[in-house]
C-alpha cells in the first residue's frame, strides 16, 4: 500500500462490513499491536448529541492546562485527519499511511481473512497513535451506541453520557429505554461518571450506575445558569466559575459546557488539574466545525450537522434568535434511516424557502421522498446544485441554513468558497 489515496481506499473498503456491533474484532486488532488502550489514560464520552462538543471542551481545557491531549472523534466533515488529533493538531496524512501499513501488516501475518469494520480499524489506529505519541490523556468519543461500540474497550478515568434521545433506531432499538441502556453500557465498575440526561433516560442511566459507579447528574450535583449570550455561571462539585464565555453558539452548548466542566473537576482528583484561567481560555476559543458554524457573511451561511430530531430542535431554537426580517433559506439533505419528518417539522415553520438535496452516499434519502413533507421545496440531486440554487435565491441580508446530516454539511463546507465567490 503506497500513498494517502491508496490508504484511504483500503480504509473505506472496510465499510463493506457496515456497522457490526461487538468488541471481539477490535480486541483482536488491538492485541496484534500490543494492546495500546491498556496503557492510556482516557475520558470516554457517549450520548446522543453534544459528544463532540464536550470532547472539544475537555480537550481544550486540558491542553490549556499544559497536558498532552489526544482527541478521537467521528465522523469527519471534510478530511479523515479530523478524527485523530493531539493538542488540536490533526494527524498528518503521512502518519495515517504509516499507521495503516503497520497495522495491516500485522493483520495479514496473523489472519488476512479476519473480518473487522472501518471503525474497528480506525479506533485501533487512534489508540496506537496516542500510545506512540505518549499523550497524558486521550479524550475519546463513542462512535455509535456505547455498550458494543469499538471504543468501549477502554477503562477510562471518567465516563460521560451527554444526553439520550431517539436516534439510530435501526441499530439501538426503537424505545428510549433501550437506547439509554445501550448508552449506559459505557459505565465501568468504580469509574466516576457524569451525565446531562433527563427524564426516563436519566432513570435508566441511574439504575445502570447504581452499585457500580458514582454518578454526577446535571442540576443535582452540578448546574449552570445562563448569564448572557453564550455566557454562563457554572456551579460545580467544588468550585464555581462566574460569567464564563462559551465560544460555541446555541444554549445547548451551555449544557455541554457544564457537563465538560464537571468532568474536568473529576479529572483533577486523578492529577489532571486545570485552573480557572485554563478553563476561560479554552472555552473562549473552542470551535467545532459544522456545529452552528457561521461559514460566511452576506449572505450569512450557517452550517449545522443536526442529524436527528434533538439536533434539529436545538438548531430551531438558535434560528429563533436571529432577526425576523432576515429571510431564511433551508438546504436539507438527510439519511433515509433518520426521522426526517420530525426534523423538518422543527425547521420548516422557521424558514422562508427550502432546497432539498442528497449528499453523495448510498444511505441518503431521496429528495423526492422528502418532497411530500415540503411541497413548495426545490429539488436537487447534489449538494453543489443545492448551494447554487440557494445562492441564486439569496440576497446579502438572507441566511442560508445547511443541515440534515454530517455528510451534507461536510460536502457543503468544501464547496462554499468555490460557489459563493
Amino acid at each position: 500500500m503506497k500513498g494517502y489515496s491508496a490508504t484511504l481506499e483500503y480504509l473505506y473498503s472496510l465499510e463493506k462490513f457496515g456497522i457490526v456491533f461487538g468488541l471481539d474484532n477490535v480486541y483482536w486488532l488491538l492485541s496484534l499491536i500490543g494492546d495500546p488502550h491498556t496503557s492510556l489514560k482516557t475520558v470516554h464520552v457517549g450520548g446522543t448529541n453534544g459528544k463532540g462538543s464536550v470532547v472539544r471542551m475537555i480537550s481544550g481545557v486540558l491542553t490549556e492546562a499544559g497536558f498532552r491531549v489526544g482527541r478521537y472523534t467521528s465522523p469527519h466533515l471534510t478530511s479523515f485527519t479530523e478524527r485523530i488529533a493531539i493538542n488540536g493538531a490533526e494527524i498528518t496524512e503521512g502518519e495515517i499511511v504509516e499507521l495503516t501499513r503497520r497495522i495491516k501488516e500485522r493483520v495479514d501475518a496473523a489472519d488476512p481473512l479476519h473480518h473487522f469494520t472501518f471503525f474497528d480499524f480506525t479506533t485501533a489506529m487512534a489508540f496506537d497513535y496516542f500510545k506512540e505519541k505518549e499523550v497524558d490523556v486521550a479524550v475519546v468519543e463513542v462512535g455509535l451506541g456505547g455498550r458494543l461500540d469499538s471504543t468501549n474497550v477502554l477503562m477510562p478515568m471518567v465516563s460521560v453520557i451527554t444526553n439520550v434521545e431517539m436516534d439510530h433506531m435501526d441499530y439501538l432499538g426503537d424505545s428510549i429505554e433501550g437506547i439509554a441502556r445501550e448508552k449506559a453500557g459505557i459505565l465501568k465498575e468504580g469509574v466516576p461518571a457524569v451525565t446531562g440526561a433527563t427524564g426516563v433516560p436519566l432513570q435508566v442511566v441511574r439504575e445502570a450506575a447504581h452499585g457500580k459507579c458514582p454518578l454526577q447528574v446535571l442540576n443535582e450535583s452540578f448546574s449552570f445558569e445562563k448569564t448572557g449570550d453564550q455566557e454562563m455561571t457554572y456551579h460545580g462539585l467544588g468550585r464555581s466559575i462566574p460569567r464564563l464565555r462559551v465560544n460555541l453558539a446555541g444554549d445547548h452548548q451551555l449544557v455541554n459546557g457544564a457537563v465538560a466542566l464537571c468532568t474536568i473537576e473529576l479529572l483533577a482528583r486523578s492529577g489532571l488539574a486545570a485552573n480557572e484561567a485554563a478553563v476561560r481560555a479554552a472555552f473562549a476559543k473552542v470551535t467545532w466545525p459544522g456545529r452552528l458554524e457561521l461559514a460566511r457573511d452576506e449572505p450569512l451561511i450557517l452550517l449545522d450537522a443536526a442529524h436527528n430530531v434533538h439536533g434539529a430542535h436545538a438548531l430551531a431554537s438558535f434560528l429563533r434568535t436571529l432577526r425576523e426580517d432576515r429571510r431564511k433559506i433551508l438546504v436539507f439533505g438527510v439519511m433515509k434511516d433518520k426521522e426526517f419528518k420530525a426534523m423538518l417539522g422543527e425547521l420548516l415553520p422557521l424558514v422562508d424557502a427550502v432546497v432539498l438535496t442528497k449528499p453523495d452516499i448510498a444511505r441518503a434519502a431521496s429528495p423526492l421522498d422528502l418532497k411530500v413533507l415540503a411541497s413548495h421545496a426545490l429539488l436537487t440531486e447534489t449538494v453543489a446544485e443545492a448551494l447554487k440554487k440557494a445562492r441564486e435565491m439569496a440576497t446579502e441580508n438572507d441566511v442560508i441554513v445547511i443541515t440534515g446530516s454530517f455528510y451534507t454539511v461536510g460536502e457543503a463546507r468544501g464547496l462554499i468558497e468555490q460557489i459563493f465567490q
